[in-house]
């Protein structure tokens, strides 16, 4: 699958050329973060963060990686807080977790985005309760977005962790087997950030980040569509399925694929 995407963006790097990413935007008040404020910091156990979003009332979506620690064991659902519109120390909302889950056939390997583990990156996490606020309406999910289409990326960061950061346009390189390549940007804790596909003003999650690195010599960021994986991890979610077994550590190296040059690790 990453073979096939890397081979993809030899042609879609040159159709990209003439199309204009915008660069990344503090969403440092309350203007600024309007419409955004749904998307939060997954604090994890103090020692770190992903970004997650909300779908529901009671449920956030994230990385799948992001519930792992770096032996490769499940974070107890108690280790996680979830900050939504956090911007200068203050949050909209702060929800405790009470369960996470994370695909079925997620498994643990690690920072290397191998093709059986972007694909399934995805997890949900249930909140201690309710968030019922006007400024944090649930985001709706979309169809994969197609090779060339427009999204937004939304996501804290390391050295921006303190509000988020919206790039307002960025484009799909290519979309295959429920991976997709993007030139959005994407650093540490930006795992689980929603990519949006904003269609007459409403912002859809199409799909959720899960690694980033380079190709070709180009920065690209890959993503697990949320077409039909978010409904498997809602299912084992509602089943409480037990998770894989798990192995190995998290950002200890980087995949290399072929000759291409491309690395991927998880943000």
């Amino acid at each position: 699958m990453l073979r096939l995407l890397l081979t993809l963006i030899v042609m879609a790097t040159a159709s990209h050329a003439t199309a204009q990413d915008s660069d990344l935007r503090t969403l440092d008040t309350g203007e600024a973060s309007r419409g955004w404020e749904a998307v939060g910091r997954l604090d994890i156990d103090r020692s770190g963060f992903c970004t997650a979003s909300l779908i529901s009332e009671t449920m956030i979506l994230t990385a799948a990686h992001c519930i792992f620690d770096d032996s490769g064991a499940r974070i107890p659902a108690a280790k996680f807080t979830f900050l939504a519109g956090l911007r200068d120390g203050r949050a909209a909302a702060t929800r405790a977790i009470i369960r996470a889950t994370p695909h079925p056939a997620y498994k643990h390997r690690g920072d290397r985005a191998r093709d059986d583990t972007v694909s399934v990156d995805m997890a949900v996490l249930e909140l201690d309760r309710p968030v019922r606020l006007p400024s944090l309406t649930p985001y709706p999910v979309g169809p994969p977005p197609a090779r060339g289409t427009e999204v937004a990326v939304v996501s804290y960061a390391r050295e921006r962790a303190n509000a988020a950061s919206l790039q307002k346009t960025c484009h799909v390189l290519d979309q295959t087997g429920g991976v997709v390549m993007m030139t959005c940007a994407a650093d540490f804790g930006a795992s689980g950030a929603p990519v949006f596909w904003v269609v007459d003003g409403v912002p859809r999650i199409v799909s959720v980040v899960s690694a980033k690195g380079t190709a070709l010599g180009e920065a690209v960021s890959l993503a697990v569509t949320v077409a039909g994986t978010l409904d498997a991890v809602l299912v084992a979610h509602r089943n409480g399925q037990a998770p894989v077994i798990t192995e190995g550590p998290r950002f200890t190296s980087s995949g290399t694929r072929n000759n291409t040059g491309a690395k991927f690790v998880r943000p």
